[in-house]
């Protein structure tokens, strides 16, 4: 097992070299660079500028060097913890990401949490009660989950909550603590508002695993050697999670590397709709303005993420199924 999880490191950490310099060249796909919307912003408020002008800024920016060099240069503060410097922003991009962040993996984690809580009893329930009432009814909801987007269901969240109370629940503070410091006050006011997101972001995650479960269960139930096991008077509950739980439970252990990234990107409007301080705002300005070291950064970490989640899936499935620890 322990050579089973170095070799997965291993393979881990080139993985991330090989994201990072794919990350930095999808950032240079679009013509022209930060400079050329800088200076189209600049014309469009009327201010003029000189080619003298023109070269001192991109050789403050660095935008002279070549590719390669731009690469090596930012890869080699990476390794020092230095991401480089905001061009859109003017700050360090580590400082934008250590005040958006938190914010953008907690709602993360709280949604990853809400998913698996309630996604996995569900699907156990529907496989379990084929065609029931409850079936069709978690059916029902889990397809509408699945097709509805998110900014979507956060704006009739929004609406609802208004109606109902007259007040806007955006953000993750009231007013009265948004720049007050920690205390238990403010962390209860944060779990206030920190339902909502959570909900919206894990909706469309939590539909998906109760249909993934509901599949998996269903076509392990129906092989012999559950009909076997019950033919031998085990009882229904030590039957089912002793034998085809474990089995069924496989590829959803394995979607979590897919999970991770995809609750983090899939906050991206909904921090937008519900106006929260999260990474999105700044990663969808960066695109549009190509400021490559922070979006570089952004994406780096979302790739992060999917290689993470991969690893924590594989050492899960490792611990799960005998199968797979006992080619290791």
């Amino acid at each position: 097992m322990l050579f089973f999880i170095a070799r997965r490191l291993v393979i881990m950490v080139f993985a991330l070299f090989i994201v990072s310099i794919l990350s930095f060249a999808i950032i240079q796909l679009p013509p022209g660079d930060f400079l050329t919307s800088y200076i189209a912003q600049l014309e469009e408020q009327g201010i003029m500028h000189t080619a003298e002008q023109v070269e001192s800024l991109k050789e403050y920016y660095g935008l002279n060097d070549p590719l390669y060099s731009q690469y090596v240069k930012w890869m080699r503060g990476l390794l020092k913890g230095d991401l480089g410097r905001s061009l859109r922003w003017n700050q360090p991009v580590k400082d934008l990401l250590l005040a958006r962040l938190p914010m953008s993996l907690l709602i993360s984690l709280c949604s990853f949490i809400f998913v698996w809580a309630v996604g996995l009893p569900i699907g156990v329930y529907s496989a379990t009660h084929q065609y029931s009432v409850w079936d069709y009814v978690f059916t029902f909801v889990g397809f509408i989950g699945i097709a509805t987007p998110n900014f979507l269901i956060a704006l009739v969240a929004l609406w609802v909550y208004f109606q109902a109370t007259g007040n806007a629940l955006v953000g993750l503070f009231s007013p009265e603590y948004m720049m007050a410091p920690w205390s238990f006050a403010r962390l209860v006011d944060l779990l206030r508002h920190l339902w909502l997101p959570t909900l919206i972001v894990g909706t469309a995650g939590t539909a998906g695993l109760i249909r993934t479960m509901r599949a998996n269960l269903l076509d392990e139930i129906e092989k012999p050697y559950v009909m076997v096991a019950r033919a031998r008077g085990l009882s229904e509950r030590k039957l089912l999670f002793k034998y085809p739980f474990r089995i069924a439970i496989n590829p959803a252990i394995s979607t979590i590397g897919w999970v991770l990234p995809s609750l983090v990107s899939g906050e991206i409007l909904t921090s937008f709709v519900l106006g929260i301080p999260t990474i999105a705002p700044i990663f969808l300005g960066s695109l549009m303005s190509q400021d490559m070291f922070l979006a570089g950064s952004i994406v780096m970490i979302l790739s992060s993420l999917t290689i993470i989640g991969t690893l924590i899936s594989d050492i899960l499935l490792a611990w799960v199924d005998p199968r797979i620890r006992e080619s290791v």
